[in-house]
């Protein structure tokens, strides 16, 4: 029987391999066999660096959180909990932003998880929360829209002159869009 030779399709699966593992140090960058090698096991660290960047990134996070706690008086885990009785659900990546972006705005949810502890702020039950959430949603976009749909009717020009009686300014370069939302502020 006749040799069969890979051709194009093998040359083209290992240039693909070779290209994935450019960079790599030593052979592992230029031979075919350990450059397939090396490529499979950056997969599989990628893969799992995924999971563990997410773990990484709480750390991380708790630990400026707690930082800013102490600074504050307050540990942690106190912290956290007064933030739970006081209803306040707030993820810890923003906690993280606003300590290093707002300490002072830091300081009030510290003072707001302190009364929490102290049992001078009592967290509102989930399902009021919830109950009064939906009627909100239902109530506050019907005034929204009715208002942005009488807005979105007019010209430019009627716009610009609502702005102009409004107090509005800098309503000569504004387009329609930001005339409206000056508008609905």
């Amino acid at each position: 029987m006749a040799r069969v030779k890979g051709g194009n399709v093998a040359k083209n699966r290992r240039r693909k391999v070779l290209k994935e593992a450019k960079g790599y140090f030593g052979s592992k960058h230029r031979l075919f066999k350990t450059a397939q090698e090396q490529v499979f096991h950056s997969g599989a660290y990628a893969y799992r660096d995924r999971k563990q960047n997410k773990r990484n990134f709480r750390k991380l996070w708790i630990t400026r959180i707690n930082a800013a706690c102490r600074m504050n008086d307050i540990s942690y885990s106190k912290f956290i909990a007064g933030l739970n009785l006081a209803g306040l659900e707030i993820n810890r990546k923003m906690l993280s932003e606003v300590a290093i972006n707002d300490p002072k705005q830091f300081t009030s949810f510290v003072e707001l998880a302190k009364k929490a502890l102290n049992g001078e702020v009592k967290a509102p039950k989930k399902e009021e929360t919830k109950v009064e959430a939906k009627a909100e949603t239902k109530k506050a976009p019907a005034k929204k829209e009715a208002k942005t749909e009488d807005l979105e009717a007019l010209s430019v020009a009627e716009l610009k002159e609502k702005a102009k009686a409004a107090g509005i300014k800098g309503i000569t370069s504004m387009k329609k869009a930001d005339l409206i939302a000056a508008l609905q502020k």
